[in-house]
């Protein structure tokens, strides 16, 4: 995600805070994934280890290829921001994810749409490879523990479960780590493309619609609103684009350059992307 805000300009320093945060949230999505996998202290069971590190990984790769690459075009478009701030969280995943300031407007709606882009895409194709990978070494069982929970799916993870893995009548997948970091990178993914204020989709909508997005982000809201009946988490999506995010997006410096084809094919492949990854009741 990225958040207009201004900042001090500190990249000449040792970002020690921003060291701090990774490593808590590495120590949250570790945590996360040695408990939640064998219901443990990870203390007393020093194997736990292993199904830490095969999920916070992974994750935190993902999170880590999307941030740079909001970075990366930012840098190149000569627009300064901080690095990543990493969120550790109590949560299911360990984290809420990561978010990078921007100290400078964006100069028109090219660069908006290059640095909104960027991010979602590269943490969807990394997310690709961490389930491919997490799919090969999950397991097909014929019953699953009372205590498990049911991931909702995506169009592009169901696709990839039909791909790679041999389900009989009957027979239940039962998710290693490192599939669960590639589900939910495709989830956080879809998350950051909802097309509300200054979430990643917002950006991109901006770019491709410029005023209009303001309707879309109005129709996504009231959307998510029933959906909350399935899943309580998007009512809170719901308030945070009301209250927090904005419905609409601040304009760039010069909204009258236009888009490029190549740049609007790149948005509207990344609000594809959105439809692929959306879950509807993430989790049962």
């Amino acid at each position: 995600m990225l958040e207009l805000q201004n900042v001090k300009d500190t990249r000449t320093k040792i970002p020690w805070f921003n060291i701090f945060l990774f490593m808590l949230t590495l120590l949250s999505t570790f945590s996360v994934g040695a408990v939640l996998f064998e219901n443990k202290n990870i203390i007393s069971d020093p194997l736990l280890i292993r199904y830490g590190a095969s999920f916070a990984v992974p994750l935190m790769l993902i999170l880590l290829f999307h941030e740079f690459g909001h970075y990366f075009f930012s840098q190149r478009s000569k627009i300064k921001t901080s690095l990543p701030y990493f969120i550790p969280g109590p949560t299911i995943l360990g984290t809420f994810g990561a978010v990078i300031k921007s100290k400078s407007p964006f100069k028109s709606r090219k660069n908006l749409l290059d640095v909104g882009a960027s991010g979602p895409i590269a943490g969807f194709i990394i997310s690709i490879f961490v389930v491919i990978i997490g799919l090969l070494t999950s397991e097909v069982v014929a019953e699953v523990s009372e205590n498990s929970f049911i991931l909702g799916d995506s169009l592009i993870f169901l696709f990839l479960s039909k791909l790679f893995l041999n389900v009989p009548e009957g027979y239940q997948v039962v998710l290693s780590p490192t599939a669960f970091a590639g589900w939910a990178g495709l989830f956080v993914t879809m998350l950051n493309l909802l097309p509300i204020g200054q979430l990643d989709g917002g950006h991109i909508t901006y770019a491709l619609l410029g005023k209009n997005q303001r309707k879309v982000s109005r129709y996504v809201v009231l959307a998510l609103i029933p959906l909350g009946y399935f899943w309580m988490g998007w009512l809170l999506w719901a308030g945070l684009g009301l209250f927090v995010l904005n419905l609409a997006h601040p304009p760039t410096l010069n909204d009258s350059i236009p888009l490029d084809n190549k740049r609007k094919i790149t948005g509207w492949l990344a609000l594809g992307i959105f439809i692929l990854c959306f879950t509807p009741i993430p989790i049962k």
